[in-house]
């Protein structure tokens, strides 16, 4: 019997948390991991004790902020960060799997908490309209290690 490998258990996972998420626009899963062991998880959405948005705003979500974003939205990296980081959670070094590659504000989070290697399933990119993932040459910039995932099942 093939043994999945730990990108597949734990992309799955990212899958799977994005599930979880209130927005209506896009749901985004995140895995942080370190030494083949999950350290945090998050998923994009509101954060806790404010509103849902698919209960507040079904049909149109949240209100949008100045350039267009989500108002209230933190990204499912920022939740896997700062839950780790709330919890004392040693990020440096680590590994973050997420259902959307970076946009360049997580970018700039993830290289400065120390994440060494990023694995996305899809293009923030592709999802926006962008010409290019901007987060995604950020962090290649700066010796981070980004891989689009690719499954081996």
């Amino acid at each position: 019997m093939k043994k999945p490998s730990f990108d597949d258990i734990y992309m799955d996972l990212a899958t799977s948390l994005a599930l979880r998420s209130h927005c209506v626009k896009a749901q985004v899963g995140a895995v942080l991991t370190k030494d083949s062991r999950v350290i945090s998880l998050g998923y994009n959405g509101p954060p806790a004790g404010t509103h849902n948005c698919d209960e507040q705003w079904p049909i149109e979500g949240c209100p949008r902020d100045s350039k267009g974003s989500c108002s209230l939205a933190l990204h499912a990296e920022q939740n896997a960060i700062l839950y780790a980081s709330k919890n004392n959670v040693e990020i440096s070094g680590s590994t973050l799997y997420v259902t959307l590659s970076p946009c360049i504000s997580c970018a700039r989070v993830i290289f400065t908490t120390g994440i060494k290697r990023v694995i996305y399933l899809n293009s923030y990119a592709d999802f926006k309209g962008l010409k290019s993932d901007e987060g995604v040459d950020f962090l290649v910039k700066f010796g981070v290690d980004v891989s689009r995932y690719t499954s081996t099942k």
